[in-house]
C-alpha cells in the first residue's frame, strides 16, 4: 500500500485521482523534487569557501572541491541497490518520501557542524538522498507519461535543474551575509516540507504497478472480453487496461520521430517485473551493449566534470578579478542561470519534434566557443554573459541525453527505467566527483589555474560533441553520412 492509500483507505474512488495521477501533476512533484534537492546542493557554493575561511582553514578551494567529491561520493555509491530497488518494489512513492528525510537529516547535520570531517559525511547523506530523486522520481515519470510526450516533459523537469541552480547561490549568499551560515539549511528545510507535500498527494497509476508486478497480480489479458483500452487517466483503477493493450494504445498514439523505426512493443510476459527484473549490474551490463546508452551516459559524465569543476573555483575567480563577496557571487549565477530556464524545454519540446540525433550534437556544439571564452579577462558583465551562454547551451544537451535512455530502456529486455537512470545517476555522479577536486586542485596549485580549469573543461565538452555526432539517435548525423544505422542491440 503506498502513502496516498494509506491516506485515503476509504471505499470508491481515491479523492482527486484524476489529477493526482496525471502526467502534468506528475511532472510538476518530480520538477519539484529536482528543484529543491538542486537548491540544497548549490545554496552552498557561495557559503562555503567564506565559512571555511573564517573557521581558520587554508587551501580552501581544494577542500570545497572534496566537500563536492563527498556529495557526488555518496550518490554514486547509493545508486546500485537504489537503482535495484526501485525497480523491484511496488511502488515509487515510498521511497520518494523517504529520500526527503535523509535530505533534512543532511541539512540538520550540516548547519550544526563544525568540523571538516563532519560536514563531509553530511554531505554524503545528501548525495545519497540525491539518487534517490535521480534515480526514482525520473523513472515514476517515465511510468506516468506517454512515449511521444517524454522530450516535453523531461525539458520541463530539466529545468527544476536550471532553477535550482539559478535561486540556490543568491540565496545562499544573501541569506549567509544577513543572519549567518545556519540561514540557508533552515530555509532548505522549509522548501523541503513543502515539497513533501506533493510527494504524499502523489497517487502512482495503478498501470505503473501492474508493470513491476508479479504475473499472478497482472490485469486481464487483451484475450479477455471484458477487458477494453482505455485512455490512461479515463477511468478508476478497477477499469484500467492490461499490460498489452496498455502498451499497444501508447504505441498507437505516439508517432515515429524523424528517421526512426520501432520494434514491435513488448508484450506483458516481456516487461519487467519483480520475478524477471535482472540486479542492477546485470542490467548495466545489458545496457552497455548499445553504443547510443553509451554515449549518453559519457556525454552525463562529461558534462558533471566541465561544471563541477567550475563550482569550488568561481566564487574564487570572482573575488579575486571583481573583489565580490558572497552575496555578489550569487547574482552572478542568478543571471548565468536564467537562460537555461528557457534551453531545457526547448531542447526537450525539439527531440519529439527532430529526435536526439540532431538536438544532442547541436546543443554541445553550440556550447564550445562559450567554454573557452570563459577564459577572457574583461569586465564583469562579459564575463556573466558567457557564463550565462554556456550554461545555456551545455544544460539544454541534458534534456534529450535522458528522453535517450528512456527510449533504450524501451528497447532493451530486463532493462528498466530504474536502471537506466540509475546508471545515469551513477555517470553525473562519477563526474561531478571528479570535476570539483579536479578543478579545485588545478586552481590552487597551478599559477594558471584558471586557464586550466577552461581548457580541460572545454576540452571534455569537445570529446562529447563528437561522441554525439557519431552515437547519439538511432540514426547518428556522422553515420548518416556513410548510410550506417546504429541500432540498439537487444538480447
Amino acid at each position: 500500500m503506498t502513502i496516498s492509500d494509506a491516506l485515503h483507505s476509504h471505499a470508491g474512488p481515491q479523492w482527486g485521482l484524476k489529477w493526482r495521477s496525471s502526467v502534468w501533476f506528475v511532472t510538476l512533484v518530480v520538477t519539484s523534487s529536482i528543484t529543491t534537492d538542486l537548491i540544497i546542493y548549490s545554496i552552498v557554493i557561495p557559503v562555503f569557501p567564506f565559512q571555511l575561511q573564517r573557521l581558520g582553514y587554508t587551501g580552501v578551494s581544494s577542500l570545497v572541491g572534496w566537500l563536492l567529491f563527498a556529495y557526488s561520493g555518496g550518490l554514486v555509491l547509493s545508486t546500485p541497490p537504489i537503482a535495484w530497488l526501485s525497480e523491484r518494489v511496488r511502488s515509487r512513492q515510498m521511497p520518494l518520501i523517504l529520500g526527503l528525510g535523509a535530505l533534512i537529516a543532511s541539512q540538520v547535520l550540516l548547519m550544526e557542524s563544525t568540523a571538516y570531517w563532519l560536514m563531509c559525511v553530511a554531505r554524503v547523506i545528501q548525495g545519497v538522498s540525491s539518487s534517490i530523486v535521480w534515480v526514482v522520481a525520473l523513472a515514476l515519470l517515465c511510468d506516468t507519461t506517454p512515449e511521444a510526450q517524454i522530450g516535453q516533459q523531461m525539458g520541463i523537469v530539466m529545468s527544476g535543474l536550471s532553477v535550482g541552480l539559478l535561486a540556490g547561490p543568491p540565496i545562499g549568499g544573501a541569506l549567509y551575509d544577513r543572519f549567518g551560515y545556519r540561514a540557508p539549511f533552515i530555509f532548505g528545510i522549509g522548501i523541503s516540507v513543502v515539497d513533501l507535500i506533493g510527494r504524499l498527494l502523489i497517487i502512482e497509476h495503478p498501470n505503473t504497478d501492474s508493470l513491476r508486478a508479479p504475473p499472478h497480480d497482472l490485469p486481464p489479458s487483451s484475450s479477455d472480453p471484458e477487458a477494453r483500452p482505455t485512455l490512461l487517466h479515463d477511468s478508476p483503477p478497477s477499469q484500467t487496461m492490461s499490460v498489452s493493450q496498455a502498451t499497444l494504445h501508447a504505441d498507437a498514439q505516439s508517432p515515429n520521430r524523424p528517421g526512426e523505426t520501432r520494434r514491435s512493443p513488448k508484450n506483458a510476459s516481456e516487461l519487467p517485473n519483480i520475478q524477471e527484473t535482472r540486479p542492477f549490474m546485470k542490467a548495466v551490463a545489458n545496457l552497455a551493449r548499445s553504443p547510443r546508452a553509451l554515449t549518453a551516459l559519457f556525454i552525463t559524465a562529461m558534462y558533471g566534470i566541465a561544471y563541477a569543476s567550475l563550482e569550488p573555483t568561481i566564487p574564487l575567480r570572482l573575488q579575486a578579478l571583481y573583489g565580490l563577496d558572497a552575496h555578489q557571487v550569487g547574482l552572478v549565477f542568478i543571471a548565468s542561470v536564467v537562460p537555461t530556464l528557457i534551453s531545457s524545454p526547448l531542447s526537450g519540446y525539439l527531440v519529439d519534434r527532430l529526435g536526439t540525433e540532431w538536438i544532442t550534437p547541436l546543443c554541445l556544439l553550440l556550447s564550445l566557443p562559450w567554454w573557452a571564452l570563459l577564459l577572457v579577462e574583461w569586465t564583469l558583465p562579459f564575463f556573466t554573459v558567457v557564463f550565462g551562454l554556456t550554461a545555456f547551451f551545455t544544460s539544454a544537451a541534458l534534456s534529450p541525453v535522458t528522453v535517450e535512455l528512456a527510449a533504450v530502456a524501451r528497447e532493451l529486455d530486463h532493462v528498466g527505467y530504474g536502471h537506466v537512470y540509475g546508471a545515469f545517476n551513477i555517470a553525473y555522479g562519477i563526474g561531478s566527483t571528479i570535476g570539483p577536486v579536479l578543478g579545485g586542485q588545478l586552481y590552487d596549485r597551478l599559477r594558471h589555474g584558471w586557464l586550466a580549469v577552461c581548457v580541460f573543461a572545454t576540452a571534455f565538452m569537445g570529446v562529447s560533441t563528437l561522441f554525439a555526432f557519431c552515437y547519439s539517435g538511432e540514426r547518428p548525423l556522422l553515420r548518416r553520412l556513410i548510410g550506417r544505422r546504429v541500432d540498439v542491440p537487444i538480447s
